[in-house]
């Protein structure tokens, strides 16, 4: 656990310019077996000390990989003279950052860090299973990973805190073939967010989601390819989550709506069906821990919910400190840095779709002709709304019944157009938070939403 040797620096804070102290530390645990042979076995941390500092529009940034208070007094003294440099040459003139109440962060909790040992015979456990139940499979891998981000922050104005972020998963991959013999695989995450103890306690708990997924995978053998065009398609809620994170998200972090987004001219105007309202939560979505809470950015800001779309209105963007002064709002807290090496970024956390009124199985009854598509692999688009997205798992609705599964293929469009096609919304949420958003850096996001009924252009073979 980070020991805190920043705050008795807070004295040396530059007078009238606004200063923020971070030390981190990020750690990683890994271990692979393919066949049941181990292919990688990690574990790395890195730690340092950064200081921003703030000057009439302009930052200055420094930091050093050691956490100790020299290393403190060290990037303190470099970013002041780094912001001075740049509010000589820049000319801003902007002013003082607004002040931000005060709202305490929760205590952190210390980490109980697990002998690599016990990831191996965890996984170990896991692959025997596998390997016993289902020999027929042409390849399997399984992998464990734990995560996470521990940060003490402080600020001139008082703010900051102690946090800390751990995140731990299991990455099932398996392979079989069709019977022409196209490779086909299937990936499935389980877990969340805790350390590996916390989140993962007996290895046989997990066999009846491994059950599941072997099942998927030998619908998918089966399955076949859709008819490519544009058409009526139920998106289950991992790709309803991936449509809010990168398709929609993205084009309203208010860096990227100054840098010429779609989000930009479309504020207070209807960009989707008024069914749809999105939300990029902090840190409790719907009266429960959401999947990767977060109290407090790395600015020092206290963390609140940051309502995007209601009602199909587009009512706001994601806020660091300076663009929420540019936009004249109240920022909730999206400034976030992977590293201590990192100056925050305004960056997403939960972003999800809200829950509807309408039954999964209603929905499914109301397609005649059209796709359930239940899982992604991938996901990328651009400010322009733009985005594909490849879908891994999914099946025909024929006359309301879900019929064979799909093999690989894709989905397109435009976001805001696509939206608007929403006319059913499921009353169920899914989460998924076991990746990385990319922009710059890596960052740790969770994403979700309920089932939708629209209609997109669907790849065929």
């Amino acid at each position: 656990m980070l020991d805190d040797n920043i705050s008795a620096k807070s004295s040396l804070f530059p007078d009238k310019a606004h200063t923020e102290l971070r030390v981190q530390e990020n750690r990683t645990r890994k271990v692979s077996l393919v066949q049941g042979n181990l292919m990688g076995n990690q574990r790395t941390q890195s730690a340092g000390t950064s200081a921003r500092v703030y000057i009439n529009g302009v930052y200055g940034f420094s930091s050093m990989a050691e956490c100790t208070g020299d290393a403190a007094e060290t990037v303190l003294k470099a970013a002041h003279q780094n912001a001075l440099f740049m509010d000589l040459h820049a000319g801003r003139g902007k002013g003082a950052l607004p002040a931000i109440a005060k709202t305490p962060a929760p205590a952190c909790r210390p980490i109980q860090d697990a002998p690599q040992k016990r990831y191996i015979d965890f996984i170990r456990e896991l692959d025997a299973y596998i390997a016993a139940a289902y020999p027929k499979l042409a390849s399997r891998t399984v992998t464990a990973v734990e995560d996470s981000m521990e940060k003490i922050i402080r600020t001139s104005d008082g703010l900051g805190g102690h946090i800390c972020a751990p995140r731990s998963y299991i990455y099932l991959f398996m392979n079989t073939e069709t019977k022409d013999g196209v490779p086909v695989e299937l990936f499935g995450p389980l877990g969340g967010a805790g350390t590996f103890d916390e989140v993962f306690t007996t290895p046989s708990l997990l066999f009846p989601k491994i059950d599941e997924y072997y099942e998927k995978l030998m619908q998918k053998r089966e399955g076949v390819y859709p008819q490519a065009g544009y058409k009526t398609v139920v998106l289950g809620g991992i790709l309803s989550g991936m449509l809010a994170h990168e398709a929609v998200g993205h084009t309203v972090e208010a860096d990227l709506v100054l840098g010429g987004s779609v989000a930009g001219p479309a504020l207070h105007k209807q960009v989707a069906s008024e069914l749809i309202t999105m939300v990029d939560f902090a840190h409790t979505a719907l009266g429960k821990p959401a999947p990767l809470p977060v109290y407090l950015d790395d600015e020092g800001t206290p963390a609140a919910d940051a309502v995007l779309i209601r009602n199909g209105i587009l009512t706001g963007y994601m806020n660091s400190r300076e663009s929420a002064q540019h936009f004249g709002t109240t920022p909730c807290g999206n400034a976030r840095a992977f590293s201590f090496s990192d100056e925050p970024l305004i960056r997403m956390r939960n972003t999800a779709v809200l829950p509807g009124k309408d039954k999964l199985e209603d929905i499914i009854a109301s397609v005649d002709d059209g796709y359930y598509l239940t899982d992604t692999n991938n996901g990328q688009a651009d400010t322009t709304g733009e985005f594909m997205f490849g879908v891994c798992m999914g099946y025909e609705i024929k006359k309301g019944r879900l019929g064979r599964a799909l093999l690989d293929t894709t989905i397109s469009g435009m976001a805001f157009d696509m939206l608007k096609t929403v006319d059913m919304v499921s009353d169920t949420m899914t989460w998924s938070s076991s990746g990385f958003c990319g922009k710059k850096q890596p960052m740790p996001v969770g994403m979700g939403g309920p089932a939708l009924r629209c209609k997109v252009m669907i790849g065929g073979r």
